[in-house]
């Protein structure tokens, strides 16, 4: 299958590295899946913007890497990067608890919008494990060949880059860990900033104010977390 029929936006560095999945037999029945799932249903986010958190934020550039599970599958809400919300969409209770986690750790005060694109285009990777999601159907994408995608994805950043900052939030990010060489990247752990868990170890994990440490000390421009 030619890859400008599955890959219409991504950005040149992820293509690259990235092109035998894209060539792959499962990356081709996902597509179909994707294809036949939108002749029938809503899916989320729009297909330009499958792959906005890869476009917002070449290999080149990867500092810090949120890991997500899947997209928001309410109307309007996903827009490629994981947590975020376009500007005019109410921020969800996890995003109103990491904004909350900032400005205890940070002295940030809380935005007036969840528009985290000012995060990705300084190098913070907001990668959700599936990519896609069917309306109102929460986790109807998984297992159909994202997450090979995206674990592939998580062991590229790990091999290619050096000094990179994994926040895994919850047990399905945490599971990720093996993926990733510790010995030249820092993982973060907590509680999934869901208003369900939150109270269990996010709140007051100062993961951001961590993250900016460890960049200093290896010489990487930190994050500003403000989102203006």
């Amino acid at each position: 299958m030619p890859m400008a029929e599955i890959t219409p936006t991504i950005e040149e560095s992820w293509k690259k590295v990235l092109w035998e999945e894209f060539q792959s037999e499962y990356f081709a029945s996902l597509k179909s899946f994707l294809v036949e799932e939108r002749r029938v249903h809503t899916v989320y986010p729009p297909g330009p913007l499958i792959f906005n958190a890869f476009n917002s934020t070449p290999l080149p550039n990867v500092k810090v890497v949120i890991l997500g599970q899947d997209p928001y599958h309410g109307p309007g809400q996903a827009h490629g990067l994981c947590f975020s919300v376009p500007e005019g969409i109410q921020a969800p209770p996890s995003l109103v608890n990491i904004f909350k986690e900032i400005e205890a750790d940070l002295g940030i005060p809380v935005p007036k919008h969840g528009n985290l694109e000012a995060w990705a285009t300084q190098g913070v990777m907001l990668l959700n494990a599936t990519l896609t999601v069917r309306a109102s159907n929460a986790g109807s994408h998984q297992n159909r060949g994202w997450e090979i995608f995206t674990n592939k994805v998580i062991t590229t950043i790990s091999e290619q880059r050096e000094h990179v900052v994994f926040l895994l939030w919850g047990r399905y990010a945490q599971a990720k860990e093996s993926l990733i060489d510790t010995g030249k990247h820092l993982v973060l752990k907590a509680a999934h900033p869901s208003p369900l868990s939150a109270y269990n170890g996010f709140t007051g994990c100062r993961h951001f104010s961590g993250a900016n440490d460890y960049l200093r000390k290896h010489g990487i421009p930190e994050i500003d977390w403000r989102i203006s």
